[in-house]
């Protein structure tokens, strides 16, 4: 009688398994991870460079918010928000109601956030310090950067004056670019609407649109700014991928024109050495990489120290974001294709399409070889196309013809002087034989003349 009391007791998991099976709703499960914008990145994806995720002065968000080593930051945080509450003279209950109104959104913009930040009234609360002192933060470093209210703050600001500019600024500005270390925009434009008493319904140019060129600004002053009225990107590190990202693609061609083939597209000297030439695109979006009458057309890249970083984590955003796509990961995985050595570079860095600023070739060829490791591409990817051209260029007889003469004869001085001696020597032994055979003829001819003249009476 126990055991059968017993075995009509449901396990508590059970349980509850089937009271979540009642409550599932596939619409709301897809609402609720389209609202996350910002991860933590798993260590699978961390291994390939754990720095290039890691915030090394300043924390921004929950993630690191906290960590010893970004600490000595909060104190100018408060100085940054007391300057920009006397310089706007609003009280900071109204920035706080603001911000609270879209309180729901800031929680769930973060996928995994802890429950010290959202379970229970004090936790809101510290989070909702968080976000008015770090979006205050943000505003007045990219304002002191772009030289506003400069004068507000002393001399000799270790943060927000001309010498903190030129010397912390730069390093506040890469860790900006840590997936992990992202304050949604949201946040900027609640505290930007109570600062301004501005409503963007009647402005001519919105909050959204002025935040978004503010942060592109800051982050890539060489960058093209987005258009006028465009939505309000989820965080800094979006808004500058976006940028990057504009104009068509090539028109992809149709699936029978080329044959399939899953070769990688070969290096740049190859390419060269097969009679491809580069040259530099009109813009600097990764959509405009072209191939055309034997032309790779491609866009213009800086390599500075930041580059390695930002590529990294906006490749992390699109693996981890659904939806974001991977035009940054093909673009990556393209320029590891054509790039193998520091030669590849050299090539490259001659037609203006690589600015190379880390200094070596070597170590540029490393950058991409290296950050490409262990990606994963959507089946058709957006270069495929171009990759397919690519190939079937190379494949046609005179253009294989033509890069096994230049690979084995003209890839250094000793081989074009053999070849170039051996031209000689067979041009001047058809030139003998020419003449022996000519000479031959014309002797043949005389003897032939002087036995049939008449003879002389």
């Amino acid at each position: 009688m126990e055991i059968a009391v017993a075995g009509d007791r449901k396990p508590t998991w059970v349980v509850e398994v089937e009271r979540t099976l009642k409550e599932a709703d596939a619409a709301a499960e897809a609402s609720r991870w389209q609202r996350h914008s910002i991860y933590r990145v798993p260590a699978c994806i961390k291994d390939i460079k754990p720095k290039a995720y890691q915030p090394q002065v300043v924390s921004l968000g929950p993630f690191h918010h906290g960590d010893p080593s970004l600490a000595a930051m909060e104190d100018h945080k408060r100085r940054a928000l007391r300057h920009l509450l006397r310089r706007t003279e609003r009280p900071l209950e109204d920035f706080v109601a603001a911000v609270e109104a879209v309180a729901e959104q800031l929680e769930t913009a973060y996928l995994d956030l802890g429950d010290e930040w959202r379970s229970g009234e004090a936790a809101r609360e510290r989070f909702l310090e968080m976000m008015i002192v770090d979006g205050c933060f943000l505003l007045e470093v990219m304002r002191t950067a772009a030289g506003k209210h400069v004068e507000d703050y002393a001399a000799n600001d270790p943060i927000f004056s001309r010498h903190g500019v030129l010397y912390m600024v730069p390093y506040i500005r890469r860790d900006m670019l840590m997936l992990e270390n992202q304050l949604p925009l949201l946040v900027l434009e609640r505290l930007l609407a109570v600062e301004t008493e501005r409503s963007n319904v009647h402005s001519l140019v919105s909050n959204d649109d002025q935040i978004n060129r503010m942060v592109l600004r800051f982050l890539s002053p060489s960058s093209r700014k987005p258009p006028t009225r465009s939505a309000l990107g989820l965080h800094p590190l979006d808004v500058l991928r976006q940028s990057m990202l504009y104009g068509e693609y090539q028109a992809r061609r149709s699936p029978g024109e080329y044959a399939p083939d899953a070769d990688i597209i070969r290096s740049a000297v190859e390419l060269y050495e097969a009679g491809i030439r580069f040259r530099r695109s009109r813009t600097d979006s990764l959509h405009d990489i072209r191939f055309r009458h034997g032309v790779l057309t491609m866009p213009a890249v800086a390599v500075d120290d930041t580059t390695e970083y930002m590529l990294l984590n906006m490749m992390a955003f699109e693996r981890l974001h659904p939806g974001a796509g991977n035009d940054v990961t093909a673009y990556v995985f393209f320029m590891d294709n054509i790039i193998d050595s520091a030669k590849d570079v050299a090539l490259l860095s001659s037609k203006g399409i690589i600015q190379n600023a880390v200094g070596s070739d070597k170590a540029v060829a490393k950058l991409f070889n290296s950050i490409s490791k262990d990606v994963v591409l959507e089946p058709e990817s957006a270069l495929d196309d171009v990759h397919r051209q690519v190939n079937a260029y190379c494949r046609q007889p005179w253009n294989m013809w033509r890069a096994n003469l230049v690979h084995t004869y003209f890839r250094s001085p000793w081989a074009f002087l053999s070849l170039a001696a051996a031209v000689f020597l067979l041009v001047m032994t058809v030139m003998q034989t020419v003449y022996t055979v000519l000479q031959f003829y014309q002797s043949d001819d005389s003897s032939a003349g002087g036995s049939s003249a008449p003879s002389p009476m």
